[in-house]
């Protein structure tokens, strides 16, 4: 079987990014929870990515790459906002409310920039296929 790199590094960042934007839209879509099973209110989640490096290619200054996988989601430790609401059905005794760490800014460049390297890993498949194609085309025209 032929074993194509350059498609499989896209393929993974295809798939890193995919995750991400999934992981953003969740916090989006809980943007105005203030309260959750443990009690408090949604916490931001972000996604960890890690290079995939091959470390038969040498040492780690000199490791082929082999795309990007991702390590988790991990909860975002920012303070909780809070607002003075005290007709809020979540209201402390004081009248304040916690309001999530989700802040909409934020996921909107989140999901822009995983939506722009999403489409640069798309151009890559198909630059890449072009060139097979490409290549196949004069190896059939020198016959």
């Amino acid at each position: 079987m032929i074993n194509f790199p350059a498609i499989d590094i896209a393929a993974s960042g295809l798939s890193a990014e995919r995750f991400r934007m999934e992981v953003t839209a969740n916090n989006i879509a809980n943007a105005n929870t203030t309260m959750t099973e443990n009690g408090e209110p949604y916490r931001r989640q972000a996604v960890v990515f890690s290079s995939l490096a091959d470390p038969l290619f040498g040492s780690s200054d000199n490791e082929e790459m082999l795309g990007v996988k991702v390590m988790g989601v991990q909860s975002d430790p920012t303070e909780f906002p809070t607002i003075y609401q005290p007709g809020h059905p979540h209201a402390d005794a004081d009248g304040f409310v916690k309001l999530t760490n989700v802040r909409i800014p934020d996921e909107m460049v989140d999901m822009i920039t995983a939506t722009r390297a999403y489409e640069a890993n798309t151009r890559a498949i198909s630059a890449f296929k072009e060139m097979v194609e490409q290549t196949l085309s004069l190896l059939q025209g020198g016959r």
